[in-house]
């Protein structure tokens, strides 16, 4: 259910923008698009978002920055006021600047709609065929007259009243049925699982006393580089119960996938990776149980995704010839296995599915997005993008799939800049800029002091430098703006995002001409495999119907932003989709549904892998995106007509417009 929401005005831009109640002035008036001067990321302390409140229900700290006799007319900091109903606010002059600038200028905020599969989508669609069922029995006990086995006795009544034929049994089921049967007077519930193929058999996998139809419960786990995420499904509703994530412990072992392939190499390396990713999803499952109280026991199934590296890991599969050319993985279709042997915290009844992978560096955690999102079975023609350090990429719909990996570098995730880090308190994650001062109006996690910058910031920071004219489309900042903010340090300009007094760290917060390089590289990465696959496949970006993101890092990646620094094509927003964690909703579906079992072997038939490094055009189309937003800006028409309007109106209120 959406959270309650209410309208905010701001004077006098006149600009109104709805928001979730509690929402932050200073956080409303970055999504209106009003900039609203503030450097200290929300915490307070530099006194400069102060604001009117005219009329309407707020929630606001008493603060020393602002006097009493302010107070009592409404005085207010934007970054401590919270909306609680419809609001009307002024921004004072010494706050802002002229209005019909920000008018003209500012760039609402937005992000990707967030759109997840729910049991809804399945039932509508005739999907909802979990792959574990329950049913509760009523048997006859045996006598000296009836004296069959206890298993026959459970097989034929499953024939002979529930119409179930072609059943066969595992010994652990053989092991429990004279107590399960016995404790309840022969009032059971067996569990069935469905075969993939339909010429397969039924398998009985569980014998439980009494009737346990309506405690059904799955695991859906995402194997990431660096985390590993896990739900606990109710597969009578279709309910997530607990989700809960922890850092893969492979971590220690190297970073990314090549250092932890080297280390799998050494004498007893692969085996010792192999533990602690399953020592990870232990401490996941466990958490998993405790949150949601569920008994292990009920658990009948689940299922994995990860990329190659990750998959071959988990299952003690040799790894190395992955890194090495031709880079062949040793299989892209995994058998389901008993997870318990794996040394997986599960009953011993509980058969894993792991998702298959397409090629070296295009695994089953974007199988299971594309085949989680229902990009698979949809004729819109689609591009599917995992934002990351190894970013993928597939193009396609129903009917075909082309699919490739680049690596973006750590970029997206703040490494590889200067201040950068994860996103986390304190990382700034918005930013807007006052076009006449080049004064910084930024935006923390947690509204707290800022002490880094997070992927998310990065985009819209560069962005917002970018579309007023602090830095070029080569990303080199204007040496003669009339601010202390741009400065020299070390041979290299900067921008001041934060003075040293402002920070957590005690230090300047910048943002380097060496930071804006890495950006466009790792854009320019991303931007050239989209454009390569589209030209090997005969399309170019204006054949795109939509765009779907997923990844924990697009849930906050500013749509205006993306497209301006050439990251996403220009397209309308409304075309743009959030999925979140795509491995993980596949992993999820696939408990929730046969149907993914039965079509994942097709799905990955239809999906042709293209090595870019092999690609002769991908290296053209890299080279001509190592600009903002790129070479061509004939393809980002949007934007091109934005700073149109801002250097003309620059010239009108009589200051040179910025080149």
């Amino acid at each position: 259910m959406d959270s309650e929401t209410v309208e905010v005005r701001f004077l006098p831009h006149e600009r109104t923008v709805s928001v979730p109640k509690g929402t932050s002035l200073l956080r409303a008036a970055m999504e209106a698009g009003v900039h609203v001067n503030a450097s200290c990321g929300g915490e307070g302390i530099c006194g400069k978002c102060r604001v009117h409140v005219e009329e309407g229900e707020v929630s606001a700290e008493a603060t020393s920055r602002v006097d009493p006799g302010d107070w009592e007319k409404g005085v207010r900091l934007a970054c401590r006021t919270t909306v609680e109903g419809p609001v009307t606010v002024r921004v004072p002059v010494e706050s802002t600047v002229d209005a019909s600038v920000l008018n003209a200028v500012a760039t609402p905020k937005h992000t990707a709609r967030i759109r997840q599969t729910n049991l809804d989508d399945l039932k509508e669609q005739g999907l909802f065929i979990p792959p574990v069922e329950k049913k509760y029995l009523e048997i006859r006990p045996p006598s000296t007259a009836d004296n069959v086995c206890d298993m026959s006795r459970l097989v034929n009544h499953l024939r002979q009243e529930e119409g179930e034929h072609r059943l066969k049994a595992d010994l652990s089921v053989i092991r429990k049925i004279p107590d399960a049967m016995r404790k309840e007077d022969f009032k059971v519930t067996v569990t069935l699982a469905r075969p993939v193929r339909e010429d397969s058999r039924n398998r009985i996998i569980n014998v439980q006393p009494g009737d346990t139809t309506k405690s059904n419960y799955a695991l859906a786990i995402d194997i990431g580089t660096t985390t590993i995420h896990g739900q606990l499904v109710d597969q009578f509703t279709g309910e997530v119960l607990a989700q809960h994530g922890e850092f893969n412990g492979q971590i220690s072992y190297g970073e990314d996938v090549i250092s932890r392939i080297v280390y799998a190499e050494k004498p007893g390396g692969l085996e010792k990776l192999s533990q602690v990713v399953v020592a990870t999803i232990n401490t996941v499952i466990r958490r998993l149980v405790k949150d949601s109280g569920v008994d292990l026991d009920d658990v009948s199934t689940m299922a994995l995704a990860g990329n190659t590296t990750m998959t071959q890991l988990l299952l003690q599969i040799n790894p190395a010839p992955l890194r090495r050319s031709p880079f062949v993985p040793a299989a892209t279709l995994f058998p389901p296995f008993s997870a318990a042997e794996l040394g997986i915290e599960v009953a011993p009844h509980v058969a894993a599915l792991v998702y298959p992978c397409i090629s070296s560096y295009v695994g089953g955690d974007i199988v299971a997005g594309v085949m989680g999102s229902g990009m698979y079975r949809s004729e819109e023609l689609t591009l599917y993008i995992d934002l990351g350090t190894n970013a993928e990429i597939v193009i396609g719909n129903k009917d075909w799939m082309a699919c490739a990996a680049c690596s973006a570098g750590p970029a997206f995730e703040g490494g590889g800049i200067e201040h950068g880090m994860r996103a986390a308190k304190g990382a700034i994650e918005d930013f807007s800029l006052d076009p006449v001062t080049w004064e910084p109006m930024v935006l923390t996690i947690g509204n707290v002091r800022p002490k880094g910058i997070c992927g998310s910031g990065l985009f819209v920071i560069v962005a917002s430098l970018f579309e007023y004219g602090v830095v070029d489309s080569q990303g080199k900042f204007n040496r003669n703006l009339n601010t202390p903010r741009i400065r020299k340090s070390r041979d290299v300009y900067e921008y001041v995002l934060a003075w040293a007094s402002e920070t957590q760290i005690g230090r300047d917060i910048v943002l380097t001409e060496i930071d804006i390089e890495n950006l466009i590289r790792a854009k320019g990465a991303m931007y050239a495999g989209y454009t390569t696959l589209l030209t090997e496949v005969g399309l170019t970006m204006a054949d795109l119907d939509r765009v779907i993101l997923a990844g924990g890092f697009g849930s906050y990646v500013d749509l205006a932003s993306a497209m301006a620094i050439g990251l996403l094509p220009e397209m309308d927003a409304e075309k743009v989709i959030f999925v979140g964690n795509g491995s993980l909703m596949g992993a999820k579906m696939t408990v929730l549904t046969n149907r993914l079992r039965q079509d994942v072997v097709s799905v990955t038939h239809k999906m042709t892998n293209f090595e870019l490094s092999e690609t002769v055009s991908y290296m053209d189309n890299y080279v001509a995106a190592l600009f903002l937003p790129h070479t061509s800006q004939g393809l980002f028409p949007k934007l091109s007509e934005r700073m149109e309007n801002r250097r003309r109106i620059m010239e009108k209120m009589g200051r040179p417009a910025v080149p």
